[in-house]
C-alpha cells in the first residue's frame, strides 16, 4: 500500500512537471513571437504573378510611392512658415542702457547726431526682429522664405531677407550710411551691448502648423473598390500593380493592428504552439517513453525548442540582423549527440515550423533549415572529436549555399538579380556553428548528460585516475582492460552505445585500489590476506570495492553515468566464494544474506547488463585449467544463464536475442584473447 501510494505521488508530481514546462513554453515563445500584421504574398516588379486572381475584399486607397511623398512633402515644407514671439522689452531695454550710457560717457566720445543716428537704427532693426544666429543660419539652410512674427497675439508675415542676427544687424549699423556716419567714429560706440535677439521660437505654434500642413497631404492618388481585380496569375507585376499591392499590404497590416485583431493573433499564436508543443509531446511519450519521464532529457528539449523560438521572434520584432545567421543545426546536432536521431530531426521540424509564422518567407526558411539540419544529423552521427565539427560546419554551409542558390534559379529569371548577401550570412552561419563544442559541456552540466566527447576523454589511460590505477592495481587494471574490449565489441553487435560500456568497464573497479592485496589479480608471491579474516569480513572487504568506487568517482568528479557503472557491475549479487565456503562450514546454520550481497542496484540499461556479463566471464575464464573452445563456450553459457536465473536483467531493458548475440561475441573473444602461441624450436649444435 505505502509503496504504491509512492508510485502515486511520484506519477503526480512528473504529470505536475510536464504540465508546468508545456505551460512555460508556450507562454515564452508566444511572448516573443511579433503581433504586427502580414501580408502573406511574395511580389516583386518585373516577376510574374505566382498565385491565384487576387480580388479587393475591401476598399483601400492606392498609396503614393515613398519618393513621391518625399518630394511632395519636402515641397510643401518649403511653404512652411515658422513661428516667433517678439520681445518688446527686449527692444525697451537696450534703448534704454543707451541713453543712460550716452549720459554717462559716451557723449565725451559720440556727436550727438551719431547717437540719434544710432537710436534710430536700433529702432528699425527691432522693429525688423533679431533672431539668434543658429536661428537664421538654420531658416536660410532650409530656403525658408518668411515666417510669422505674433505680437500680442496677432501674428504677421515677414520676409527672412528682412530680419537681423546681432551680427548682421552690427554690420548693418556700420554700413547702413557711411556718406554721412563714418564707421571708426561709431565703432567708440559698443553697439554688440545693445543687440539682442528679440524673436523667440514659438514650437507649439511652430509644430501645431506643420502638423496642420501635413494632414492636409493626399497620401493616396487613387482608389481600389471591393470586387475588383488586382492581378491574375501568370501576370507580369508592373510597377503600378506593384504599388496597389504594396498599398493592399499597408491596408491589410493597419487593420491588424486594432485591439480585436490583435486578441484574435494572439490566441492564433497560443494555439498554433499548443498544437506543434503537444504534437512533440505525444510522439515523446509513444516513441521515446525514456526521454518523456527522464526530466533532464525533457528539459533539454523543451530548453532548446523555446530559446530558438524566442530569439527568433524577437530578431523579427526589432529588426535586428537576419534570421540565416543563426545556427538552427546546432539544435539536432547537439540532441544528437545526447539523444538520437529521429528525435533530434523532429525537434528541429518543430521548432522551424514555430519560428516560420514570424518570418515573411516561411516556405524559404522551412526548406533550407530542414536540408541544413538533416545534412548536420547525418555528418555527426557521432562527435568524439572537434575536427569533426569542422567538418559538419563546412557541410552544412555548402547545403544552406546549394539549397538557397537552386530556389533562386527555380524563382528567379536572371542570374543578376541573386542575392549575393545570403550567401555571407550561410558563412557567418557555418562559423558561429562551432561554438556547438564549448557548448556541449554547459548541456552536460544543466542538464546531467553525457557527451561522448567527454567518454572519449575519460577513457583516455593517460588520465590521472586511471594513470594512478594502471600504477597501484596493474592486475585489476589489465582486468579493467579486457573488459571493455569484451563489453564495446557486445555492444557494437547488438547496437548500444559502445563509448559508453567501454569507459564505463575502464572505471567500474578503481574502488580496488583501497584495498589492492584484497584481490587475487593484485596478489603475488602467495600472499593471501583473507586467510588471517572470517569468511564475513572478507566479503565485507570485496563488497567495500563498490563503496570506494563511488567514493573515488566523486572525488574525480565523474559523470552520474559512469558512477552508474560502478554500482550496478556486480547487482544484488553475492559474493559467492565466501558464502558457499560459511555454508559448508557451517552445515544447517543460517546466517544474513545481506553480509554477503552488493549494495547494488541491479542493471537497469543494455549497457550495464552487457559489463556485468563481460566482468563476470572475463573473471571466470582465468580460472579455466584448459582454454578450448568447449570450455569457453560452457563457462560463458554457465556464467550469463545464472545471471539470468538470479533475476539480474529482469529491470534491464535487454531482449534473449540480444543476450544471444552478447554470448557469442564473448565466446569469439575470449577464444582470441586465450589462444595459445606454438613454441619455437632451438637451433641444435651441429
Amino acid at each position: 500500500m505505502t509503496q504504491f501510494k509512492i508510485n502515486k505521488d511520484l506519477l503526480s508530481r512528473n504529470l505536475l512537471y510536464k504540465v508546468l514546462i508545456f505551460i512555460a513554453t508556450v507562454a515564452v515563445i508566444v511572448y516573443f513571437m511579433p503581433r504586427d500584421g502580414k501580408f502573406n504574398y511574395q511580389f516583386d516588379t518585373g516577376k510574374p504573378w505566382k498565385y491565384g486572381q487576387l480580388i479587393a475584399t475591401f476598399d483601400f486607397p492606392i498609396y503614393k510611392d515613398a519618393e513621391v511623398v518625399q518630394h511632395e512633402q519636402d515641397s510643401m515644407l518649403r511653404q512652411f512658415q515658422p513661428f516667433f514671439n517678439i520681445d518688446r522689452k527686449a527692444e525697451a531695454d537696450a534703448l534704454g542702457r543707451l541713453q543712460a550710457d550716452y549720459q554717462k560717457t559716451l557723449k565725451e566720445v559720440l556727436p550727438a547726431r551719431y547717437f540719434h543716428y544710432v537710436q534710430k537704427m536700433l529702432e528699425e532693426i527691432y522693429a525688423a526682429g533679431i533672431l539668434p544666429t543658429e536661428a537664421l543660419d538654420s531658416l536660410q539652410q532650409d530656403s525658408t522664405a518668411a515666417v510669422m512674427v505674433v505680437d500680442h497675439k496677432l501674428a504677421s508675415q515677414r520676409e527672412t531677407t528682412e530680419l537681423y542676427s546681432v551680427k548682421t544687424a552690427y554690420q548693418h549699423i556700420l554700413k547702413a550710411d557711411t556718406l554721412h556716419y563714418r564707421p571708426e567714429v561709431l565703432r567708440a560706440c559698443p553697439l554688440n551691448d545693445y543687440l539682442t535677439p528679440n524673436l523667440q521660437y514659438d514650437k507649439a505654434r511652430s509644430d501645431a502648423a506643420r502638423q496642420e500642413l501635413l494632414d492636409n497631404y493626399s497620401w493616396a492618388n487613387g482608389i481600389v473598390l471591393t470586387g475588383q481585380k488586382i492581378v491574375d496569375r501568370g501576370e507580369i507585376i508592373s510597377p503600378k500593380t506593384y504599388n496597389i499591392l504594396e498599398s493592399l499590404r499597408k491596408e491589410s497590416i493597419k487593420r491588424n493592428e486594432s485591439t480585436g485583431q490583435k486578441r484574435l493573433m494572439l490566441v492564433g499564436q497560443i494555439l498554433y504552439v499548443c498544437i506543434f508543443m503537444l504534437c512533440f509531446m505525444l510522439y515523446l511519450d509513444l516513441f521515446r517513453k525514456e526521454y518523456y519521464d527522464h526530466k533532464g532529457g525533457m528539459s533539454l528539449l523543451f530548453a532548446g525548442i523555446t530559446l530558438y523560438c524566442a530569439v527568433t521572434g524577437l530578431m523579427m520584432s526589432q529588426n535586428f540582423l537576419n534570421v540565416y545567421m543563426l545556427p538552427y543545426a546546432m539544435l539536432p546536432i547537439i540532441i544528437r549527440v545526447f539523444l538520437d536521431s529521429r528525435t533530434a530531426f523532429l525537434t528541429l521540424v518543430i521548432t522551424v515550423l514555430i519560428c516560420s509564422v514570424s518570418l515573411r518567407y516561411p516556405h524559404e526558411f522551412i526548406l533550407l533549415q530542414c536540408a541544413a539540419g538533416l545534412t548536420a544529423i547525418f555528418s555527426l552521427r557521432e562527435l568524439s572529436q572537434r575536427s569533426q565539427l569542422f567538418q559538419t560546419a563546412g557541410v552544412v554551409t555548402l547545403t544552406y549555399a546549394a539549397t538557397f542558390f537552386a530556389f533562386e534559379l527555380i524563382t528567379e529569371n536572371d542570374l543578376s538579380k541573386l542575392n549575393g548577401s545570403m550567401y555571407i550570412y550561410f558563412v557567418i552561419n557555418g562559423i558561429l556553428l562551432l561554438f556547438t563544442y564549448p557548448l556541449l559541456f554547459l548541456v552536460e552540466k544543466t542538464f546531467g548528460f553525457t557527451s561522448n566527447v567527454t567518454l572519449v576523454e575519460l577513457s583516455n589511460i593517460n588520465t590521472p585516475l586511471l594513470r594512478r590505477m594502471s600504477e597501484t592495481v596493474p592486475g585489476t587494471f589489465q582486468h579493467s582492460m579486457q573488459v571493455a574490449n569484451l563489453a564495446a565489441a557486445a555492444a557494437n553487435a547488438i547496437g548500444a552505445n559502445s563509448q559508453l560500456v567501454r569507459t564505463g568497464a575502464l572505471y567500474h573497479d578503481i574502488g580496488k585500489m583501497e584495498h589492492p592485496v584484497f584481490f587475487t589479480e593484485n596478489q603475488s608471491g602467495g600472499v593471501n590476506p583473507h586467510k588471517s579474516l572470517s569468511y564475513e569480513q572478507s566479503a565485507q572487504v570485496v563488497i567495500s570495492h563498490v563503496t570506494d568506487g563511488i567514493k573515488l568517482a566523486d572525488k574525480y568528479n565523474l559523470p552520474k553515468v559512469i558512477k552508474e557503472f560502478i554500482t550496478t557491475h556486480h547487482g544484488k549479487g553475492v559474493t559467492k566464494y565466501f558464502y558457499i565456503s560459511w555454508k559448508n562450514e557451517h552445515p544447517g546454520e543460517e546466517t544474513d544474506p545481506a553480509v554477503f550481497t552488493y549494495p547494488g542496484p541491479n542493471p537497469f540499461t543494455k549497457e550495464q547488463a552487457i559489463l556485468m556479463m563481460a566482468d563476470a566471464v572475463e573473471a571466470a575464464s582465468r580460472s579455466l585449467p584448459e582454454y578450448t573452445e568447449e570450455s569457453i563456450g560452457k563457462l560463458v553459457e554457465k556464467i550469463i544463464d545464472g545471471q539470468l536465473a538470479d533475476g539480474f536483467f529482469k529491470n534491464c531493458p535487454i531482449t534473449f536475442k540480444d543476450i544471444a548475440v552478447a554470448k557469442n561475441v564473448f565466446k569469439e573473444k575470449l577464444i582470441i584473447m586465450h589462444h595459445t602461441r606454438i613454441s619455437y624450436p632451438e637451433l641444435k649444435k651441429q
